[in-house]
């Protein structure tokens, strides 16, 4: 019995073969999956037939002209890990060989700027985990997270407070992927310049908005005291000084003549 270890990135095919006999008249495949009950590929040589028990349209054997008799499984997936084993019959005897499948599954990758603008690298839901290492090098916080299907995520903090550096680059090294990402996080000192601004933009509104207020207002309050007089009230006490004028004349005409009278009695001594 051969043992050995194979491992295929999943969403791609894995191929495994049976030991290569070329008077085999029965190879059999059986496949014991972690997730999910055991399935059997049967090839019969005389009668050139594959008989499927359990098995899903993904897997099939080939048999081909080398007489390699391979499993292939397309789209792997994670419920596809487990144990697979071939037995060939021949006349000498019966061989087998056994697998162990596993699959890798490719972190997802992501680089951001943190709320103290802190580059973050991550790296989710890998198969392995994924190492993340930093440029320029710095005392980064990593962070791990495995997951119930067997994933991890790795999380890298570019921890540096200041450097002179503008960009920083994350890289991510992983049995089905090795790649780099850049980003540039501004200073706290440029978010405390882009803060200050935005009040004094405020400030400036708001004061050019109370000035144009306060214009307004006192305008209005001008426009009424320099209002003109009501003509018509000027014109009904004129009405009033004209009727009242003839009786005013009479009265100091009276008045005249009764003084007049008095001074001439008493001066001529009459009654």
């Amino acid at each position: 019995l051969r043992r050995g270890e194979i491992s295929s990135t999943m969403g791609h095919s894995a191929v495994m073969t049976c030991p290569n006999k070329t008077d085999a008249t029965m190879v059999t495949w059986k496949i014991s999956p972690k997730i999910g009950g055991p399935c059997t590929l049967g090839y019969r040589a005389d009668q050139k037939k594959v008989d499927r028990t359990n098995c899903s349209d993904r897997v099939n054997c080939e048999f081909r002209s080398n007489q390699s008799y391979a499993l292939e499984i397309q789209q792997v997936g994670m419920a596809d890990e487990g144990n697979y084993s071939c037995e060939v019959v021949t006349q000498e005897g019966n061989f087998h060989q056994m697998y162990q499948l596993t699959v890798l599954v490719p972190p997802r990758l992501s680089l951001y700027c943190d709320d103290h603008r802190n580059p973050v690298c991550k790296a989710a839901a890998g198969r392995p985990a994924a190492e993340i290492s930093w440029v320029p090098e710095n005392n980064s916080m990593t962070e791990t997270d495995s997951h119930d299907n067997g994933t991890v995520t790795v999380l890298s903090r570019f921890t540096a407070h200041s450097t002179d550096e503008k960009t920083v680059t994350c890289m991510v090294y992983h049995t089905t992927l090795n790649e780099t990402k850049s980003i540039a996080c501004s200073s706290s000192q440029s978010d405390l310049i882009l803060y200050i601004s935005i009040a004094l933009g405020f400030l400036i509104i708001i004061t050019f908005m109370a000035v144009i207020y306060y214009f307004k207002l006192h305008g209005c309050r001008l426009c009424h005291k320099t209002e003109p007089p009501d003509t018509s009230l000027t014109h009904s006490l004129q009405d009033d000084t004209t009727e009242v004028e003839p009786y005013t004349t009479y009265v100091q005409k009276e008045n005249t003549i009764y003084n007049s009278v008095s001074d001439l009695t008493v001066g001529q001594n009459l009654p």
